[in-house]
């Protein structure tokens, strides 16, 4: 969170732009989060903002989450707290303010938009833990040397770095030879398990499993293949991460111009999972507050972002058939 006070608008413009970007840029490359950026409707805004830009992402119940904002606030609250500074001319002005933040709904967006039935999943970039050893020990005289191969793999890794930080490496000794201990990993989302026993020292392998892919997946690798590519592997973790979750806004985004559609979109079809409907509907909006409050109160549709980067496109209003020139984004939202 920020607040910053600027000599001329088009700095507090700039600054309010340039968090917005390194809010994208935390969801995106670290969360593995895709968001929409863009403003925010006048009835969205801020109150007492100029402008109020956001970064939106879809969740896997297909509602919005506003994952960040930041505001440019001109100089409203510097009139109102009397912010003012010198010039270099030695005249007295109100200073040109922003506001922005990010807030813990970062950890329910990332939850939400990653998890499934087995636990939270952690993309690698941002994971407690990248990688944790499981040794497998069924009889005493397997102890020592399993424990010595585990905890040499341990160190080795230690010593490769991901993302300019040094790997952080969990060993699990507890002894647990049942699916317990490795579900409980799976729960917290580790990136990758790998179990070492007898038969993987013997081989000189390593049995890995990637917590974006199914248990089953697991596979037996040669310790220094694994050692040698477990940046790769993580690096693929994170895109695939995102790229599911990209895949999965797309499937659930659609353009609208008949307000039936765009009505029964919005409405449930299935009264077991009421709460499973709708998505993102990119619709044309006259611009006036009327009209998004009529769909708001008709449907709990609110405009979730007006992008950036949406098209110059002639078109008609969802709700009154009067003129527009660009889609905006309406979704249900938390």
């Amino acid at each position: 969170e920020g607040h910053t006070v600027h000599a001329t608008e088009a700095e507090a413009v700039d600054r309010t732009y340039m968090m917005l970007k390194v809010y994208k840029k935390i969801a995106e490359e670290y969360l593995a989060m895709p968001v929409l950026i863009g403003e925010k409707s006048a009835a969205e805004k801020f109150p007492g903002a100029e402008m109020t830009t956001c970064i939106e992402a879809m969740m896997q119940d297909r509602k919005a989450l506003q994952a960040g904002t930041s505001h440019f606030l001109g100089q409203n609250f510097a009139r109102a707290s009397d912010i003012r500074f010198q010039t270099a001319e030695e005249t007295e002005q109100f200073g040109w303010t922003t506001s922005w933040g990010v807030s813990t709904r970062l950890i329910g967006g990332l939850i939400m938009t990653h998890g499934d039935d087995n636990g939270v999943i952690l993309p690698p970039r941002i994971a407690s833990s990248h990688v944790v050893l499981l040794p497998i020990i069924k009889k005493a005289a397997d102890s020592e040397p399993v424990m010595n191969y585990t905890r040499e793999l341990a160190e080795k890794l230690r010593q490769s770095t991901y993302h300019g930080e040094f790997l952080r490496v969990e060993v699990d000794e507890r002894n647990n030879i049942g699916g317990a201990r490795n579900w409980e990993w799976i729960k917290k989302g580790i990136p990758l398990r790998v179990e070492i026993g007898p038969k993987d020292i013997a081989s000189g392998a390593v049995y890995v499993g990637r917590r974006d892919k199914d248990r089953k997946e697991s596979v037996s690798m040669p310790r220094d293949r694994f050692i040698e590519e477990i940046t790769d592997i993580l690096d693929d973790i994170q895109n695939r991460l995102f790229e599911k979750a990209l895949a999965f806004r797309e499937a659930n985004t659609q353009a609208f111009d008949d307000l039936s559609a765009f009505n029964a979109y919005f409405t449930p079809e299935n009264k077991e999972k009421p709460e499973i409907h709708g998505g993102f509907a990119m619709a044309h909006w006259c611009g006036d507050g009327k009209c998004e409050e009529d769909i708001k109160q008709r449907l709990n549709v609110t405009i979730r972002v007006i992008p950036f980067d949406a098209p110059t496109e002639i078109g008609k209003c969802i709700e009154c058939g009067r003129s527009s020139d660009k889609r905006v984004v309406f979704a249900k939202a938390y």
